[in-house]
């Protein structure tokens, strides 16, 4: 028995039961061990920022880590992108991460690079296994360490004879994580936060964990025994909502307006959530998004138990139960396609338990009011800003679930990681890709005004626009497997979506907007 065969019973052991990989050389080991791993399903990947947003959609979904396999420094590296959003959204993760043997360091072959730095960027845990027999203990300690409170990336360096070389004597029992608990939230906290609630103007500002149905109705009971509002994170990485949810307000991208939504605010109790702050450094806008004399309470931050904070001010308060006044699903638009129709037909046709991952940008901008009381669903967001996001997202999510899961794509984020449409097509997972056709970067046409680069040469315009020629959405899916339809009108999407869902497997629907429309 080798490192390898160690690698996968323990993730096995762990309840960790899926990989998405793309192998090099240095992996070969590990792969061929996939044919006695009868706990791990090892799903192909044709680009490592699919193969790690898919594992960053499956944590979201699950709660525990899927498992990567990259080749050496530059498979990590092709695939820290999505590990960052990972990092952001505080999803457990595995990295397992090939290395040249350790004899072979010294050489400096071609692909040697420095793994560990690259890993330590995603701030996080991260070990180097050296001997056969330690891996098994190192890849227990990696799970532990991404199923710490609040999740993270674990990323596990395994050189090649690490992986090749035998144990010199077999444990009887694989060894098992140790997962430690989330923090309790600190009564003098909790009593300040109280008070402020008492007395003040206080939002509470809800992330992580606490944006369940269940998390949703204890805030919403909060705000309403004390008069505060309750706002949850503009990108969560995974939220509930729909019939029967309450839905908070989002706040807003813009730093303008986010300033002016907060304005009032004199006290800011933060739930799962930091302190809120610009996307992005504006000229002559704050970076801080609250007002100067805003109180900021850390009342639970990441890692410490949101569910026990809720109930405690509920409690405390006394706050009644809350009934929530059915909404309205919007009727099925016709006529052209705009953001508002393309909104409306996402709302109208949204079936239950449907799982969203969004990466539709400046075309999304109506998508949360119109779902706000379509059938319960999970929406998961671009938390970390890195795009190339969505596609892989679904995927892993998918695969996680179980379940349908709507991939709302932006047409300029979607050629980041196209890849992701193959490893769907020959998984025959339940994705539907809802590709946003604009042929432009519409985001950075609303960019360059923002940060006073007024120039509209035509230059610096064809910078940002997507034709010349115009990408065709439906040609590249359909190349990579996945059945394709374009449509023009609100119907005829209409009518896209429901066949899709009722369709097994993956489809692919391409959403034509006027030229850059946000």
């Amino acid at each position: 028995m080798n490192g390898a065969h160690a690698l996968l019973a323990t993730l096995g052991r762990n309840g960790v039961d899926t990989c998405f990989a793309n192998p090099g050389t240095s992996e070969m080991h590990f792969v061929a061990g996939l044919d006695d791993a009868r706990d791990v399903r090892a799903i192909l990947c044709l680009f490592e920022g699919v193969a790690t947003g898919a594992a960053d959609g499956y944590g979201r979904v699950r709660g525990t880590p899927a498992a990567t396999l990259l080749h050496l420094g530059p498979g990590l590296a092709n695939g820290w992108a999505n590990l960052h959003n990972a990092r952001r959204a505080h999803t457990p993760l595995i990295n397992i991460v090939g290395d040249h043997a350790t004899y072979h360091a010294q050489f400096d072959a071609p692909l040697q690079s420095d793994i560990m730095s690259v890993a330590s960027a995603l701030e996080g845990w991260q070990r180097r296994t050296m001997r056969p027999d330690d891996v098994a203990r190192d890849t227990a300690d990696a799970i532990g360490a991404a199923l710490a409170p609040p999740g993270g990336v674990a990323t596990l360096v395994l050189p090649a004879d690490a992986s090749w070389g035998e144990l010199t004597s077999p444990p009887g029992e694989w060894p098992q994580a140790t997962v430690s608990m989330p923090e309790e939230p600190d009564d003098a906290t909790i009593r300040r936060a109280l008070d402020a609630l008492r007395t003040r103007k206080c939002a509470l500002f809800l992330g992580g964990g606490s944006l369940t149905s269940t998390q949703l109705l204890l805030a919403e009971r909060v705000a309403r025994a004390t008069q505060s509002r309750v706002i949850c994170e503009t990108f969560p990485s995974i939220m509930e909502r729909g019939a029967g949810i309450p839905s908070p307000e989002r706040l807003i991208y813009l730093s303008e307006f986010a300033i002016a939504q907060l304005r009032d605010v004199e006290v800011l109790i933060l739930i799962g959530a930091q302190t809120p702050v610009g996307f992005f450094a504006y000229p002559d806008v704050p970076s801080r998004l609250t007002p100067d004399d805003c109180e900021v309470i850390a009342l639970a931050p990441p890692g410490v138990d949101t569910g026990r904070t809720l109930t405690a001010l509920v409690e405390e308060l006394r706050a009644p139960t809350v009934h929530l006044a059915p909404g309205e699903i919007p009727l099925a638009p016709s006529g052209a396609l705009t953001t508002p129709s393309f909104a409306a037909a996402i709302g109208a046709t949204m079936p239950d338990d449907l799982i969203v991952a969004d990466e539709s940008n400046t075309a999304g901008v109506h998508l949360f009011a119109a779902t706000q009381s379509s059938p319960p669903h999970r929406w998961m967001t671009l938390t970390g800003g890195s795009i190339g996001f969505g596609l892989p997202v679904a995927l892993g999510a998918a695969v996680g679930s179980g379940q349908r899961v709507l991939a709302l794509e932006a047409d300029g984020s979607m050629m980041y990681t196209p890849q992701a449409l193959w490893t769907m097509a020959r998984e025959q997972l339940a994705v539907t890709v809802v590709a946003l056709s604009n042929r432009s970067y519409a985001i950075l046409n609303l960019e360059r005004q923002r940060v006073g680069a007024v120039s509209e040469g035509a230059t610096s315009q064809r910078m940002l626009d997507l034709d010349e020629p115009a990408l065709d959405l439906c040609s590249v899916a359909t190349g990579l497997g996945v059945p394709s339809r374009r449509v023009t009108t609100a119907e005829e999407l209409v009518s896209a979506l429901m066949r899709s869902y009722a369709t097994p497997g993956p489809s692919f629907i391409e959403v034509m907007l006027p030229k850059g429309l946000s």
